[in-house]
């Protein structure tokens, strides 16, 4: 399945690629297209033919799948205690395989504060593709909100004209990038799992049951978020001997008119590891009942040194909050170790969790629709399984 996007096209007067047609124009001339010519004919009776402008022969010729005089690559990327997130890095490492070779890769940073100088510090010598990092120091970016964050990315852009902008699907940059994308009157491509070029993508479709493959034909910048699990940042990836050079981002011409203002933020403070990032994560389904039950993946989760995940259901019944959904709208995890207990495998959940390397199933319906992706599947009652467990695993150390 192939799609093409655009964002504008160049529509003359009468024009069609084979044949002729015409117009007839306020002052009598009758302008008709011949391929590649135009043809005016005066009410006179004389005929000129003359060269198509330049315009229009841009217009029609295809465009290239890169382009060189635009400065290279911006990564937008986020920050959490003076060290960019897991979902950067990812971004980072998709960028500099796939998208400046032989071009700069930018990183824009922003907020306030030494958290932020620090993030910065790290960042320069994080990767060895980072040829600089833009820092924007300003309250405005203290908070990850969408109007003054997309006029920084604008802002930017115009300085710099890069042909991509590239951020981490997650909550970040779904909030950023689409108002960003607006600002500078182009069409992102979101949710991108593979780049074969420059500007073709793949990403899923019909809560991943269909992979299609974006071609962007539109002008620069090509808008795009990535999502992290597919590109994960190599282990033995070295930082940078030399650190890249830093530069402060003027915001004397930045005005901040925004509609909306941060409120509070609230977190649940927790010594599991974060979901999204999670070697082993447990997840429970409506099967478990209660909130009460639930505590069961919880209990097992702590002696696996594992995060705790839910599905939908389980999430609208109130068995946990929401911060802890897996699926097509929730969280998108890609852990070592999957384990689902009492999860039927809607499709939605499905897509949310598939790019797992080993994935355990527990259902005590045979035919439940996780068995076709589980690499282990276990029938049998949730209330008597996990319990054994709990008995036969070990504390973690």
């Amino acid at each position: 399945m192939e799609k093409t996007r655009k964002n504008a096209t160049y529509r003359p007067e009468t024009s069609k690629e084979a044949g002729t047609s015409g117009t007839t124009t306020p002052s009598g001339t009758t302008r008709v297209v011949y391929g590649s010519r135009i043809a005016e004919e005066t009410a006179t009776g004389s005929t000129m033919l003359r060269s198509i402008t330049l315009r229009y022969l841009i217009a029609l010729a295809p465009r290239s799948t890169s382009s060189c005089r635009y400065l290279g690559t911006l990564v937008i990327a986020e920050h959490e205690g003076g060290s960019l997130t897991k979902t950067s890095l990812s971004s980072i490492e998709a960028a500099s395989k796939f998208l400046c070779k032989d071009n700069s890769l930018s990183l824009l940073l922003a907020g306030t504060g030494p958290s932020l100088q620090e993030a910065a510090t790290n960042a320069a010598s994080c990767h060895p593709s980072i040829s600089q990092v833009l820092v924007a120091d300003s309250d405005k970016f203290k908070h990850h909100l969408a109007e003054p964050w997309a006029k920084l990315v604008h802002l930017v852009q115009q300085k710099g004209e890069y042909s991509h902008i590239v951020a981490a699907s997650g909550s970040f940059g779904k909030n950023i990038l689409p108002r960003a994308a607006a600002l500078l009157d182009v069409s992102p491509v979101t949710d991108v799992i593979e780049i074969s070029e420059p500007r073709t993508f793949v990403r899923p479709i019909y809560a991943g049951n269909a992979l299609c493959t974006i071609r962007y034909t539109g002008s620069n910048p090509c808008m795009l978020t990535i999502r992290s699990t597919s590109f994960p940042v190599s282990a033995s990836q070295d930082s940078q001997t030399n650190p890249a050079p830093i530069h402060q981002v003027d915001l004397s011409s930045f005005n901040e008119d925004g509609n909306s203002r941060h409120v509070k933020q609230t977190t649940q403070e927790s010594e599991r590891p974060d979901l999204g990032s999670a070697r082993v994560v447990i997840t429970g389904g409506r099967a478990l009942k209660s909130a009460e039950n639930f505590k069961m993946i919880e209990k097992l989760a702590e002696k696996l040194g594992a995060a705790v995940g839910a599905t939908r259901a389980a999430v609208d019944a109130g068995y946990v909050p929401n911060e802890l959904q897996v699926g097509q709208t929730g969280k998108i995890v890609a852990p070592e170790l999957y384990m689902a207990f009492g999860v039927s495998g809607a499709i939605q959940h499905i897509a949310g969790m598939r790019d797992s390397k080993v994935i355990v199933a527990v259902n005590k319906d045979a035919d439940a629709p996780i068995f076709q992706v589980a690499d282990y599947g276990l029938v049998g009652d949730l209330f008597d399984i996990i319990p054994e467990l709990l008995e036969k695993l070990p504390e973690k150390n």
